[in-house]
């Protein structure tokens, strides 16, 4: 009887938090990764609660995305639980782990590190378990793959990368703390784990603290709960290396906001090395007091900046290198390069998942597959080009007139401007090669398949043609 009032109370505080997490990650994702989400086992002698989840791919991209959310609000919501651990639902048939590439047991069709690589928070339910004191203790919470070497670097992040080296070098650093300032999966998260790295590699003995803010919240939470303050204080101020991630989730929580601060002055005083990440500069920081964004803004605030075309070729053929027994055409580097530009999480994450179903299907990928495996992502994608716009650009930009992309002319001064439009509104637009081909004056879908064959065979060869697509290009998506 005891037991079942108790599972009524799990399920009550389960519904509460899980209508809090709706408001703060919004429908879409609440609704794939949270909803399914059951309390399980609770044990009060452990304060251990385990959550389930229907498969190990969503257990793992819960873990590695929300943990220390999950932790902290079940925390809030009932002082006896001090430890969560997300788990496959005992019952449901276990899914296999796809290791491809990463070698870091992330699932491979998830969104992968910021290469610039940024990162589901590696500190697992597990480490959210156990004490602060284990924390920072040598590579502990710091993925070895997330190196300066694997990071791949461009005019929009060379600034914050030669700053995070500074930082990790063996030489004191001319400024600190450094803030690295850059939106969702852009590369903060991989930088912060390339510096603890490379300071462990220099420094083998030193003690480095990396979390997220939110676990900072848990920890202060905790120690605040436990009367254990001054152990928390004296193992913070202990570290060498103080690397915290999304601080602006720290906003309004004026005690830790404290806390810190008078963290951050004992270890400059110290010479320590501090590190920051978050979604915006300091500035823009609501809710954290002045004195608070002073010492943040006092070192280095170091931007990064949306990766550029350029950019996303470089980190799609450094990411290829981990597949060498897969081949991916030039085409589909090319495609995925220009239409996944929102962050370059979702850039590796889409490589990762084509590659992966072309692994386990036995299919070779190609565009077409491109197409159909990645649809979620290539929608929220893409600016919404027509296929109008992209004829209306093509005929100014070649000079001809307008009704010329649907009619039966074949003087070449037509055909080969038709020609690129039905290329770019394959590569620009989610339209099917018959769609486009009613388009163009109802032709047949092969007609398109041909003008895209040939438009990517002549851009390898032609140089004038490379630089007509360019240039249709950069109009189109500018």
């Amino acid at each position: 009887m005891e037991e079942d009032q108790e599972a009524v109370n799990l399920a009550a505080d389960w519904a509460d938090i899980s209508q809090g997490l709706r408001k703060d990650l919004g429908h879409q994702a609440h609704s794939q990764w949270i909803k399914p989400i059951q309390p399980g086992n609770w044990c009060k002698e452990t304060g251990t609660l385990d959550l389930y989840l229907p498969t190990e791919f969503s257990a793992n991209w819960v873990n590695d995305r929300f943990a220390d959310r999950l932790s902290l609000a079940w925390k809030i919501a009932r002082p006896d639980v001090r430890h969560v651990r997300i788990l496959v639902h005992p019952g449901r048939r276990q899914l296999p782990e796809l290791r491809l590439g990463g070698g870091n047991g992330r699932p491979a069709s998830a969104p992968a590190n910021d290469s610039a690589v940024g990162a589901p928070d590696p500190l697992s339910v597990a480490l959210a378990g156990e004490s602060f004191a284990s924390l920072g203790q040598g590579p502990a919470g710091i993925d070895a793959s997330q190196t300066f070497t694997s990071f791949v670097t461009g005019t929009s992040n060379v600034l914050a990368c030669n700053a995070a080296q500074r930082m990790a070098a063996t030489e004191s650093p001319q400024f600190s703390p450094l803030y690295l300032k850059a939106a969702t999966g852009q590369g903060k998260t991989h930088l912060l784990h390339a510096i603890g790295h490379a300071y462990l590699a220099a420094h083998p003995h030193a003690r480095i603290f990396y979390c997220s803010a939110e676990r900072f919240m848990v920890e202060f939470v905790q120690a605040l709960r436990q009367n254990q303050m001054i152990e928390f204080k004296a193992r913070l101020r202990g570290f060498d290396l103080l690397l915290v991630d999304d601080i602006q989730f720290i906003i309004g929580k004026a005690s830790a906001q404290e806390e810190l601060l008078y963290t951050i002055d004992a270890l400059l005083q110290e010479g320590k090395r501090l590190v920051f990440a978050a979604d915006r500069a300091p500035q823009a920081l609501d809710g954290v007091e002045p004195r608070l964004l002073s010492r943040l803004s006092m070192g280095l605030v170091a931007d990064i900046q949306p990766a550029d075309i350029e950019l996303r070729r470089s980190i799609l053929e450094n990411r290829l290198q981990r597949f060498a027994s897969i081949e991916v055409p030039a085409d589909v580097i090319e495609f995925l390069a220009r239409t996944i530009n929102r962050n370059v999480r979702e850039l590796v994450g889409g490589l990762n998942k084509l590659i992966a179903y072309a692994q386990l299907t036995g299919q070779a990928v190609s565009l077409q597959l491109a197409e159909e495996q990645l649809t979620d992502i290539l929608s929220a994608n893409r600016r919404r080009i027509t296929i109008d716009e992209i004829q209306r650009t093509v005929c100014q930009f070649y000079r001809i007139d307008r009704t010329e992309m649907s009619s039966k002319r074949r003087a070449r001064a037509v055909v080969r401007p038709r020609q690129v439009a039905m290329y770019l509104a394959k590569v620009l637009t989610p339209r099917s090669y018959p769609e486009i081909g009613r388009k163009f004056g109802g032709r047949d879908h092969s007609t398109v398949i041909h003008a895209v064959r040939l438009i990517e065979e002549l851009r390898t060869r032609d140089a004038d043609m490379d630089g007509d697509v360019r240039s249709l290009l950069r109009q189109l998506e500018s």
